[in-house]
């Protein structure tokens, strides 16, 4: 298996730079839930040692999928992992940076060409996404007929700040606003968080500021989780935007500190176990009644309520893509500790089946 480390701390100036890329590009998936293939590490490898260029690589890539004769249930994710690694690797690569709104949306279509057919494309539609770490509650996105005027204001917004006289802190600071404002835009269906950590890796370099991309690749699902909690609020239940988690991600990477990032912090009115450092085996949802094991059973009771969902409607409702990791983290625990069934328990692979909330699953959901 590629040691993409120690590339970056032993290799060449070139083959560091390519590691650091190919590094970055696939920990990025991990927002999505995705995970890359073998074959594109091994393709990733020959490209540091510089045994094939960018173009070999795509045209590696699109073979191997356009020849393959049997497909697993993963395969679709694992494509969509590896193609856009690839390119994401070819973009850090590039010393060209366009700051401007053609070039925000031209860093999607270029990461999307080929896996989505609106690629580049600003969406003309509103959307909502479930969030983990909302317990199952959405951001409030822009709405779709504001999409294009909001991108150009906050880089307009942007180019005319002056950091003249400011601190360090008071740069990153800035820089964590600026980021997640341009994030809570979402102007595309899909891939908005991958798009936005290439662009604000690309601009820092643009205004000077030699970051370690290290940090995208081994705190993607932190950095995507801190720009929900940026962007959320929700005065009935007395939660306020908060910046504090983004902005530590910030003075890591640009500050070279080492604030702890763990993803069980951002969770809002997290278990009080959480909060000690302790990752809890029971979440007391009804007291001294109903515990269930974990954040995502929770937010599994949460999405299915009074309803009876497929699988693929449990994943989109979750906003999650993994099949594999649902299964295991959401849907198999549920149904082990009894607060979900099987529309047909007898036939567990039926075409038309669905999951519903037990009497003790309703219980736990009506306790919310």
């Amino acid at each position: 298996m590629i040691n993409f480390d120690e590339y970056i701390r032993n290799g060449e100036p070139d083959k560091k730079a390519k590691a650091s890329a190919w590094k970055t590009a696939i920990g990025l998936q991990a927002v999505d839930g995705l995970h890359t293939s073998d074959y594109l590490k091994n393709t990733a490898t020959r490209h540091i040692e510089g045994d094939i260029s960018m173009d070999e690589v795509k045209a590696l890539i699109n073979g191997y999928y356009q020849s393959k004769t049997i497909r697993t249930p993963n395969d679709e994710d694992t494509e969509e992992a590896d193609k856009v690694s690839a390119n994401i690797a070819r973009i850090l690569n590039e010393k060209s940076f366009s700051y401007s709104v053609t070039g925000f949306t031209s860093i999607h279509r270029r990461l999307f060409e080929g896996v989505f057919k609106f690629a580049g494309k600003i969406r003309n539609y509103d959307i909502t996404k479930r969030e983990w770490v909302l317990r199952g509650d959405t951001v409030l996105y822009a709405n779709a007929e504001d999409l294009h005027r909001a991108i150009e204001y906050d880089l307009e917004q942007e180019k005319n700040f002056s950091y003249k006289g400011l601190s360090l802190d008071e740069v990153v600071t800035h820089i964590a606003k600026f980021v997640s404002n341009l994030w809570q835009i979402h102007p595309f269906g899909e891939g908005n968080t991958r798009t936005t950590a290439v662009f604000t890796i690309k601009y820092l370099r643009s205004i000077g500021f030699d970051v370690n991309n290290d940090l995208f690749a081994e705190h993607s699902w932190y950095f995507r989780n801190a720009l929900v909690r940026a962007n959320y609020r929700n005065v009935r239940k007395s939660i306020e935007p908060d910046m504090s988690f983004l902005t530590l991600f910030f003075r890591n990477l640009m500050m070279d500190e080492h604030n702890e990032l763990k993803n069980r912090y951002l969770v809002v009115n997290p278990p009080s176990e959480w909060m000690e450092g302790q990752i809890p085996t029971s979440t007391r949802q009804v007291p001294d009644k109903y515990p269930t094991s974990s954040i995502a059973v929770q937010t599994l009771i949460q999405v299915l309520a009074k309803q009876q969902l497929s699988i693929k409607e449990m994943l989109a409702a979750i906003n999650l893509k993994d099949r594999e990791n649902f299964m295991a983290n959401y849907l198999n625990p549920a149904i082990k500790e009894g607060f979900v069934v099987m529309l047909y328990p007898d036939s567990p692979k039926h075409p038309r089946q669905k999951y519903l909330l037990t009497a003790k699953g309703l219980a736990v959901y009506h306790s919310k």
